[in-house]
C-alpha cells in the first residue's frame, strides 16, 4: 500500500519539491515541479490522497490549468485525479482485500490507506469507465454493488460486499 512516506520519496525519486503550508485555499496545488500541500488536513491519509492527486498533475497536466472554467481544464484535472485512483486503488489491491475478507466500504479504505471519500470518487470513476463490473483473470470486481465474485473451475462463485 501506498502511504504519504512513500509517495513522498517518490516525489524524491522524480526531483519534484514538497512543501506542506498553512493558509492555503486548496488541499493541494502542483507547478513546475513543486507540490504544496494544505498543512491543516485532517489526517495524513488525507494528505496522502491529495499528494497522490499532485503527482498524477506531474505526470499528465500541461500548463496553468487553475482556471477551472475551461472545459480543457477541467479534463486535465480529472487526468490527474484518475492516476491518483489507478495508483492507490489498483484492482490488484481490491482482490487483495477479498482474499484478506475485508468486507465492508470502511475496512476496504482503512486497508486502501485511504479515506472513505477517496474510495467512493474512485469507485464512481471506474463504474464511469468500465460500467458496472470488469473482470480480471478468475475475478470480478462489481462496483455497484462493490463486491468481488471469485470463479473457480466448476463454475461456483465466492462472493464478497463491501457494505456501504
Amino acid at each position: 500500500m501506498y502511504s504519504y512516506d512513500t509517495l513522498l520519496e517518490e516525489c524524491d525519486d522524480l526531483e519534484i519539491e514538497v512543501y506542506e503550508m498553512n493558509n492555503m485555499k486548496s488541499k493541494g496545488l502542483y507547478g513546475d515541479n513543486v507540490i504544496w500541500i494544505n498543512k491543516s488536513l485532517p489526517s495524513v491519509i488525507e494528505k496522502c490522497c491529495v499528494l497522490a492527486e499532485e503527482i498524477g498533475h506531474h505526470h499528465t497536466t500541461t500548463g496553468d490549468i487553475l482556471d477551472l472554467s475551461s472545459v480543457e481544464n477541467r479534463k486535465q484535472e480529472l487526468k490527474a485525479r484518475a492516476w491518483a485512483y489507478e495508483r492507490l486503488i489498483p484492482f490488484s489491491k481490491i482482490i487483495l482485500a477479498h482474499n484478506l475478507h475485508i468486507t465492508n466500504r470502511y475496512e476496504l479504505a482503512d486497508f486502501l490507506n485511504v479515506t472513505e471519500e477517496f474510495l467512493d470518487a474512485a469507485l464512481v470513476w471506474y463504474k464511469r469507465k468500465y460500467g458496472l463490473f470488469i473482470s480480471i483473470d478468475n475475478f470480478t470486481i462489481c462496483f455497484e454493488p462493490l463486491g468481488v465474485i471469485e470463479m473457480f473451475d466448476c463454475f461456483e462463485a465466492s462472493i464478497s460486499k463491501y457494505g456501504s
